[in-house]
């Protein structure tokens, strides 16, 4: 993966710099997977793909690395090295390869594409990793461990030889720790017909960080949905790769229109408690602390994530591109937004939606589970059509019980999946129940409850949180971009006050002193409370501060956009945000 700085010099710059956290001691592993239940994916079930062989080739990739000055950083012998040991093993499997020389990468070296001869030709489903390490070190886990699952899915897939429904393409990609050069100069020598051929595009970038979590680009999409519906028969629940958005392979996909998913287990950002809780690991330390180091060596992998990683490439590709019998019908369940609040005698709305995972479409039953008392949901309508949505009905009777619970949104047909939905209850229009409304004002518990644009939320030291670790950062890119930030809240009626504040930070490299060229918009509902732009950057933070005693008795959404034009970067940073009423 690679780094990211946002400056005005770098286009592709997405997400926050990543600082390289240490790791005090070895990181304790994920707990050992229990058997997994069978995940229907069709007839012909997918293949386990073989641990000890992905390590294998980790070992090689080492040993090359040693050999060759101790990296292989694109351009490098060592770059050469890794490709040329990928390239015969594919062309020993029968796979039709192809060198793609790209010449304006910052260290010029080849991609490498590698067909499956079977299916057809217009219906592609592609799978990515990067070659190419840094000189730091020999980098096992970024990016020899995505390299390598899917070197092996892709000998697995040679030697099962199944009937094709689709084509299936891997690609190895040279200089993405440069700005995703190799990527983006394959997409970009794409026709327009020959991008349309492709359905999907999936990237595995550092799927084996030792201190790593279960993360998924674009969790919620179609696309992602077979990747979840492997990782789902777990039980770990997998989360939005954040950190990644951006920063590796499927970020120049995604600029030419092409669905994209992927698995990865984190770089340098830190494991919340939350997440050590359910996956295991060190709460406090980075995902991977090697990250861009030295240490990136073959003692530098979690196995049992990379084993589900690379099983659940093997999952995908089965379920999108293999036939050989009729396929199981499956689904997956999500609501979005995650979490909402209900006064006492109100209500709120959430949509789930569903999508056909594989097989047909199928009629999918909703309920809800996990109420507390005095709470209860509907779903308009009660059953879909997977592929379907439906409205989400949260109701708060006049004696609910109040706090923060989570409820767990079912949907039965064929199998049973599951969601879950995080709902506040507050007291309701019989008196003022004063308070702070803001949940995790200060962003320190992950985005729970706040929908935010990818990498918004973020421990990056590049912009400074106003208090703790973590705040909202908006927009930094240099390039067009569009970010938001937002949270739904009750409140009460009957209180005297209702003060609405937040802590901005804008800093800027615009050197106009009269254009307002980035713009950040904070809205209640579609009401526009105030709009930032680079002529109000300042050092430091500033507290923003509205009177909201309007909206009382409603549940309202909180919202900030920010809008960044085509160059030089403006950042807009948002810290402890509060909804003080009494």
């Amino acid at each position: 993966m690679r780094r990211r700085t946002p400056t005005t010099s770098l286009a592709l710059a997405l997400v926050a710099t990543l600082t390289t956290a240490s790791l005090a001691g070895t990181a304790s592993a994920a707990p050992a997977p229990a058997a997994a239940p069978a995940p229907a994916v069709a007839a012909l079930a997918a293949p386990d793909v073989s641990l000890s062989n992905i390590q294998a080739h980790l070992t090689q990739f080492n040993s090359i690395a040693t050999s060759n000055g101790g990296n292989r950083r694109a351009g490098s012998a060592g770059y050469t090295a890794s490709v040329n040991y990928v390239k015969g093993k594919l062309q020993a499997a029968g796979y039709t390869v192809t060198e793609q020389n790209c010449s304006t990468c910052t260290y010029p070296g080849n991609n490498l594409i590698a067909e499956w001869p079977q299916g057809p030709s217009d219906q592609v489903v592609m799978f990515g990793a990067h070659l190419d390490g840094v000189a730091a070190g020999p980098g096992i886990n970024d990016n020899a461990s995505g390299s390598s699952a899917l070197l092996e899915n892709a000998l697995v897939l040679a030697a099962q030889n199944p009937t094709m429904t689709k084509r299936v393409r891997f690609a190895w990609w040279n200089g993405e720790e440069q700005g995703l050069q190799g990527s983006k100069h394959y997409v970009n020598q794409l026709s327009s017909t020959q991008r349309g051929y492709i359905k999907g595009y999936y990237n595995f970038d550092m799927v084996g960080s030792l201190n790593g979590g279960y993360f998924i680009n674009r969790i919620t999409s179609a696309t992602a949905a077979p990747l979840k519906a492997y990782w789902d028969s777990f039980g770990i629940s997998p989360e939005e790769n954040t950190e990644g958005q951006g920063r590796s392979d499927d970020y120049s996909f995604a600029n030419a229109g092409i669905q994209t998913s992927g698995y990865a287990a984190g770089a340098s950002y830190t494991k919340t408690s939350a997440q050590a809780s359910k996956w295991g690991g060190t709460a406090g330390a980075a995902y991977d602390g090697c990250y861009h180091r030295s240490c990136d060596n073959t003692s530098n992998i979690n196995t049992t994530i990379l084993n589900r990683a690379a099983d659940g490439v093997a999952y995908t590709i089965w379920a999108l591109a293999v036939g050989g019998g009729t396929p199981a019908n499956d689904f997956s369940v999500s609501v979005s937004p995650t979490s909402g609040s209900v006064a006492r005698g109100g209500s709120t709305t959430a949509t789930v939606s569903t999508a056909t995972t594989s097989g047909s479409a199928q009629t999918v039953a909703l309920s809800a589970s996990g109420t507390p008392s005095g709470v209860s949901v509907s779903f308009s309508p009660s059953s879909v059509t997977s592929g379907g949505s439906s409205t989400m009905t949260v109701t708060a009777s006049s004696s609910a019980t109040t706090g923060t619970f989570t409820l767990t949104v079912t949907g039965t047909g064929s199998a049973t999946r599951t969601a879950t939905y995080t709902i506040t209850v507050s007291g309701g229009s019989g008196g003022c129940t004063g308070g702070q409304l803001i949940g995790n004002s200060s962003f320190e518990s992950g985005t729970t409850p706040w929908t935010a644009s990818s990498g918004v939320i973020t421990n990056s030291s590049s912009q400074a949180a106003r208090t703790g670790s973590y705040k909202a950062w908006m927009n930094g890119y240099g390039s067009s971009r569009t970010d938001t930030l937002s949270q739904s809240v009750t409140l009460p009626a009957g209180c005297s006050s209702y003060t609405f504040s937040f802590w901005l930070h804008i800093d800027t490299a615009e050197t106009t002193s009269s254009t307002a060229y980035d713009k950040l918009t904070v809205q209640v509902g579609s009401t526009t409370l105030a709009t930032y732009s680079n002529l109000n950057k300042a050092t430091g933070y500033t507290q923003r501060t509205f009177n909201l005693a309007a909206y009382a008795g409603q549940t309202v959404t909180l919202k900030w956009t920010g809008v960044e034009d085509s160059s030089l970067q403006t950042s807009f940073v948002v810290d402890d945000v509060t909804l003080q009423v009494g």
